[in-house]
């Protein structure tokens, strides 16, 4: 735990800004304060088809997901630093948002090999 998937459609152009991406989100994650590194899992998901009613043709769409137990104020903060790093190396892009949502610990079960 936490979970970000990062969604685009188009939005990295090749190899390196995806891993670029990644790496962006990992660090603010492992540097938000309450976020292990070792913790962190990054996905990528590249969409070929998406429709903005606004005319935009490019995004990126982060989704955090995290158990219950971080404050509001940490939360905003970790969604203010990956959009705030995620625009300074990709600043062409016309839409960079960030979603966080709370896991209920009760529901989420894992398995590690």
């Amino acid at each position: 735990m936490p979970h970000f998937v990062i969604e685009h459609g188009h939005a990295l152009k090749n190899e390196s800004d995806m891993a670029d991406a990644m790496q962006i989100v990992l660090d603010c994650g492992a540097n938000s304060g309450f976020i292990k590194r070792e913790d962190c899992k990054v996905r990528l998901v590249r969409y070929t088809h998406a429709l903005f009613g606004d005319g935009r043709t490019s995004f990126l769409h982060v989704t955090a997901k995290l158990l219950t137990g971080r404050t509001d104020a940490q939360k905003e903060a970790l969604a203010i630093s990956i959009r705030d790093a995620l625009d300074a190396k990709f600043s062409t892009i016309e839409s960079i948002s960030i979603d966080i949502r709370d896991m209920n610990p009760s529901c989420y079960k894992k398995r590690l090999v």
